[in-house]
């Protein structure tokens, strides 16, 4: 366990004094609430009785006399506290003793009292009752305001804001209102969907074939079965063998995995909408795409221009509809509609791309499109006519045999959304899984798998089918405007936490010398340290025990070098 700081001793020794005053710092029983901050500015009336609970924020004790702030799940609410209001009789000491001395900002409390608006105008709860409902052990790291509104002391180191969502939460009320947009997002999907029939359904995450997507799954073993499984990478597939069951509209809101790198729009958990509806194709697929986010945008923000970053970005249907092939043209100059996979690669390397050989003329394109022309598409667009090769779960296009019935959504630069006329051709979608694995085999780790039992439902029929993916969290990202991720996340994946290692003033030197000149001999390093025996020893011990440094012995001497 860590060294305990001051303040958590002394909260501690609080927490025994309770106790010993036969009071429960945490105490089982519920305790009933009917009055919240929000209500303040509704449901106020002069000396109405209260009851609410939250945590302690703040407190300007002035002898007896003190006003507090209280935090509940709907906001903040200042409290009064009166010694004799509280206390009654001649006993004093649950004003003098408990509020005073034993309570800490960061405690729970509930309080009973009435309302009443103080002689500068803020509404205000007179406290005539408290409980104690949890005993805080650790100090807030709470931001702290002067005279001129300058803040200091705030909590915004983003990898602590991260690991301790808690506490971020907690200090940073605007974090909590992105999740609950991210809630009301979420709903207003569901709604829509629903309003339509469409079925919400589960699949499995732990799948015997990773499919559905081109990407590197997750891998795990199933002891009772002795057989291989994975994280699922796309649900796609399960909820195609389900129109093919007969439902006619199905969608999921799927948590998907994916072994691969982090950045600012990447997580290795994420979450995705996928929908599914029988006897509809890609057209349909976009104007329902436009409708939904309309609706999204209007419900948050009660309008369909919203400010993301430096851009005001206009939800308003319809959007342009660019062709892959076409877009490439517009912001390279070259037209690669009839290049075969040589020639892409020539051409990437000419546009200054990293290329490797394992990727194929899909990944080649999907290459050039993402680095040249994606971060033009600031405004809704929908990118269509994919080419075969980089979709392979897609439909032939009507109108042109070498293209498929895809498009993907860009909205600030980024892929938001994809969807397809689903391939439901068994032989056509059999030949398009044998052709992935032949990347596989070049080393393209992020092909597709065949899924023989996929294949032998499209072999009892499926109908003409649309179906699209919605990144949620990247959804949530452009209508909450934050340009990361882990602001989305309630607990973002991290590296993970390196325990800080504490080393005396004597170890810090030896370490400082031995990085030098690796490895050092010891009596070398003893020299430059100049320590008494006992100190050396006692060091060295300590760069030992903590795994910092390692001794070595051979017929040269004794030596000593960093762990790496």
């Amino acid at each position: 366990m860590a060294k305990l700081s001051e303040q958590e001793l002394i909260r501690r020794e609080k927490l025994q004094s309770l106790r010993k005053l036969g009071i429960d710092p945490y105490p089982a029983a519920q305790f009933d609430v009917n009055f919240y901050a929000k209500d303040l500015p509704t449901k106020y009336s002069e000396e109405k009785k209260v009851i609410l609970a939250g945590r302690l924020m703040s407190r300007r004790i002035q002898g007896n006399a003190s006003f507090a702030e209280l935090l509940d799940s709907s906001g903040r609410v200042q409290l009064y506290f009166n010694r004799d209001g509280i206390c009654p009789g001649e006993d004093k000491s649950l004003y003098n003793d408990i509020y005073k001395k034993l309570l800490d900002i960061g405690d729970l409390i509930g309080v009973v009292g009435t309302l009443f608006t103080t002689k500068v105008g803020q509404q205000t709860v007179k406290v005539k009752h408290f409980t104690l409902l949890n005993k805080s052990l650790r100090p807030l790291p709470l931001p702290k305001t002067d005279a001129k509104g300058n803040l200091y002391d705030a909590f915004n180191d983003v990898e602590l804001r991260y690991r301790q969502r808690y506490i971020d939460l907690i200090v940073n009320p605007e974090v909590k209102q992105t999740f609950i947009q991210r809630s009301k997002i979420i709903t207003t999907i569901r709604d829509f969907l629903l309003r339509k029939s469409y079925l919400e359904v589960e699949t499995p995450i732990l799948q015997p074939i990773p499919g559905g997507a081109a990407a590197r799954p997750f891998e795990t073993h199933h002891n009772a079965l002795n057989t291989k499984l994975y994280l699922r990478i796309a649900n796609e597939l399960y909820l195609k063998r389900l129109i093919v069951g007969g439902f006619e509209g199905v969608f999921e809101f799927a948590k998907d995995f994916r072994n691969e790198g982090m950045d600012r729009t990447h997580n290795p958990e994420f979450t995705v909408l996928e929908l599914y509806v029988a006897y509809k194709d890609y057209f349909w697929m976009m104007n329902t795409t436009e409708a939904l986010l309309e609706d999204i945008a209007i419900q948050v923000h009660q309008t369909t221009k919203i400010q993301v970053g430096k851009h005001k970005i206009d939800l308003k249907a319809p959007y342009p509809r660019v062709p892959i092939f076409e877009a490439i043209k517009i912001h390279t100059g070259i037209d690669i509609s009839e290049m075969n996979e040589d020639k892409l690669r020539k051409t990437a390397q000419e546009l200054g791309l990293e290329i490797d050989k394992t990727m194929g003329e899909g990944k080649l394109i999907d290459e050039i499109f993402s680095v040249k022309c994606e971060h033009h598409y600031i405004q809704p667009t929908f990118i269509t006519d994919y080419p075969k090769s980089m979709s392979p779960l897609t439909k032939e296009h009507r109108a042109n045999p070498k293209l498929t019935e895809r498009f993907e959504l860009l909205v600030n630069g980024k892929e938001l959304a994809n969807a397809y006329s689903e391939l439901n051709d068994p032989i056509d979608q059999r030949k398009r899984f044998e052709a992935q694995l032949s990347l596989s085999e070049k080393g393209d780790d992020e092909a597709m798998f065949i899924d023989q039992d996929f294949l032998r439902a499209l072999e009892y029929g499926m109908p003409p089918t649309s179906g699209i993916g919605i990144g949620i969290d990247r959804l949530v990202m452009l209508m909450t405007n934050k340009n990361s991720i882990q602001e989305v996340l309630f607990f973002p994946q991290m590296k993970p936490e390196q325990k800080k290692i504490h080393l005396t003033e004597e170890e810090k030197n030896i370490l400082n010398i031995i990085k030098q000149n690796i490895p050092s001999l010891m009596t070398e390093v003893k020299e430059k340290v100049n320590l008494s025996n006992k100190k050396w020893d006692k060091s060295i011990k300590g760069l030992v025990e903590k795994k910092i440094a390692k001794v070595i012995k051979n017929d040269k001497g004794l030596f000593i070098e960093v762990i790496k």
